[in-house]
């Protein structure tokens, strides 16, 4: 076994002299460095876990050039021998160093939890909130590495105004690592004992009466598109991206429902919706005839897609309403139209449960024990109070 001090010299003569092999550091033990048959070095360390009783294993620390030069390498090879002195295995260390720099990176770790989430409203929330608020911030740093500084600096990132969204974002990111902590894959999550954002104050608007009118009057001026959701939104109480994103075959003319499926609800559950009268007239006039096309969008753009230009749309209805009642409504949002159809029920005498029905909100009536053994579907009661408020728009709207 050949011995000697490992430097440049020492080790071009090694391989001048044609021998193959390990050459043995006299100075460090444990440090060599082999050479082929070919020529070419490698710089090693061997050594023991355990004690004697141990087998011998070898850690190749790299091939000889930049950066190993056989200075750096000894400097490599203190470094990972202090390590097995610790009871440290180098090789499980380079392999946990490999795992976190690949697959814990931080933007790799976010699209693997992303595809595992459940729920078409959730999983939209995730992926929004990583590609706009967490890997901007957050990178492809580890994940184990991650610390409470780096949370905060996500928050410390997003616009003040944006209460809310800090609240989803927090949400969403705290249920990452409680994730990777159940995985295994990190011990703890930074976020413990973090405080939630505070929470947004709940809005309260919901339109009057003639506000109500002047929304119809006008809606349809804006866009061919935007103007019938508007209206089907008043009329239905539904979601925006529900009605928005309607397909013909959820339709039945004849049952005079809307049947939603649960892929297209922000909870995951189904909904029937009963189509009223002022509802029936309005997916005539899209259809331009009382019998409707049985697959397809209802409201299709140009392009096919799927109709997305709410802003434009509400900035229009809110100039052209402005203009034909000599001053602009107090402000409002599309979502309000949900709340009015909810005060204009109580004011109807309708109940709560039905108006939850109507409105498929989980919560209330269905949380719990009432709905795990509550299931009276409330389809009648759906049909007559979306009814009742059909009559009651309708007589609004006549003046």
């Amino acid at each position: 076994m050949a011995t000697g001090r490992i430097s440049k010299r020492t080790l071009d003569a090694f391989q001048s002299s044609g021998m193959t092999g390990f050459l043995w550091d006299e100075d460090l033990k444990g440090f060599g460095v082999r050479v082929a048959a070919s020529g070419a070095a490698s710089y090693v360390i061997q050594f023991r876990m355990g004690g004697r009783e141990s087998p011998t294993r070898r850690y190749t620390i790299g091939t000889n050039g930049s950066p190993w030069t056989p200075a750096t390498a000894r400097e490599e090879a203190i470094r990972l021998l202090i390590l097995v002195a610790r009871g440290i295995d180098p090789m499980e260390e380079d392999k946990k160093r490999r795992r976190e720099a690949v697959d814990l990176a931080f933007s790799k770790y976010a699209d693997t939890f992303s595809a595992a989430c459940k729920g078409k409203g959730w999983k939209t929330l995730v992926n929004r909130s990583i590609r706009l608020h967490l890997k901007p911030v957050l990178g492809n740093k580890p994940l184990p590495t991650i610390t409470r500084s780096d949370v905060v600096a996500v928050f410390d990132r997003m616009p003040e105004e944006q209460t809310a969204n800090k609240r989803n974002v927090f949400a969403v990111l705290r249920r990452l690592f409680k994730w990777a902590v159940s995985r295994g894959d990190i011990l703890h999550s930074p976020m413990e004992g973090m405080e939630t954002p505070p929470p947004v104050k709940p809005r309260d608007r919901w339109l009057l009466d003639g506000e109500l009118k002047h929304i119809w009057e006008q809606a349809p001026k804006t866009h061919r598109c935007f103007g019938p959701i508007v209206r089907l939104l008043i009329v239905t109480g539904q979601r925006r991206e529900e009605v928005a994103g309607l397909y013909w075959d959820e339709l039945d003319h004849e049952a005079r429902e809307w049947r939603l499926p649960s892929h297209r609800t922000k909870n995951g559950e189904p909904n029937t919706v009963p189509l009223n009268d002022l509802a029936i007239a309005e997916l005539d006039l899209v259809a331009k005839a009382d019998k409707w096309p049985n697959h397809g969008r209802v409201f299709p753009t140009s392009t096919g897609a799927g109709f997305t230009g709410y802003a434009k749309g509400k900035d229009k209805l809110d100039r052209l309403v402005g203009e034909a009642n000599g001053r602009p409504l107090p402000p409002w949002r599309l979502h309000d139209l949900r709340r009015t159809l909810a005060t204009g029920f109580q004011r109807l005498g309708v109940r709560f449960e039905v108006t939850e029905a109507v409105l498929n909100h989980v919560g209330g009536s269905k949380a719990g024990v009432a709905g795990i053994y509550q299931r009276h579907d409330w389809r009648d009661e759906k049909r007559d109070a979306l009814q009742a408020w059909s009559d009651h728009l309708t007589t609004i709207f006549a003046g």
